[in-house]
């Protein structure tokens, strides 16, 4: 069976909302799934399933005490979304400069035409899909066009990656 990568929101920000990794891979370990591995301190979960997925949130925030937003994507998304990232047909980009917000659900046609009327030079963004393309040549740190920005602006969660882990995460689903 093919792995599925969870990305839980908000946990080990700041010193809030502590999940220890191991804690994370033995509770995924618990409900049934093989397979698990975890990838650095903002929760990111590989694995392959062993149970429903149905219910994950709310067993983590059951477990963990607080509520954990998960977003889920499976193996072939994250390969299509790696290979088609339209900020690499460009010459110049630095790669440490790019993102990706994974949304939970495809947000409204509306929202997304309104916010591709907006600029926030030399900040960048491209909405496809269930993904937003983010290239911040100035650092993510330094941008407006941030997680909160893209869910207040397109009503949907989300959770965003830098483009380093994103592949290691890609690499980690199609580790024999």
């Amino acid at each position: 069976m093919k792995r599925v990568l969870a990305m839980l929101r908000g946990i080990n920000v700041s010193g809030r909302n502590r999940v220890p990794m191991a804690d994370l891979k033995a509770f995924f370990e618990a409900q049934g799934h093989t397979d698990v591995r975890t990838y650095i301190q903002s929760g990111n979960v590989v694995f392959s399933p062993g149970a429903s997925l149905s219910q994950l949130e709310s067993q983590l925030s059951g477990h963990f005490g607080f509520e954990i937003p998960v977003l889920m994507r499976t193996t072939p998304e994250m390969e299509a979304l790696v290979a088609n990232n339209p900020f690499l047909l460009e010459e110049d980009i630095a790669t440490d400069k790019l993102h990706v917000t994974f949304l939970e659900e495809l947000p409204a046609k509306d929202a997304v035409s309104r916010l591709e009327t907006l600029s926030f030079l030399p900040d960048r963004f491209i909405i496809s899909g269930k993904e937003v393309y983010v290239y911040c040549p100035d650092g993510y740190g330094n941008t407006k066009i941030h997680n909160m920005f893209f869910e207040k602006k397109l009503g949907v969660r989300a959770t965003t990656r830098n483009w380093k882990s994103v592949n290691e995460l890609l690499s980690m689903l199609n580790a024999k």
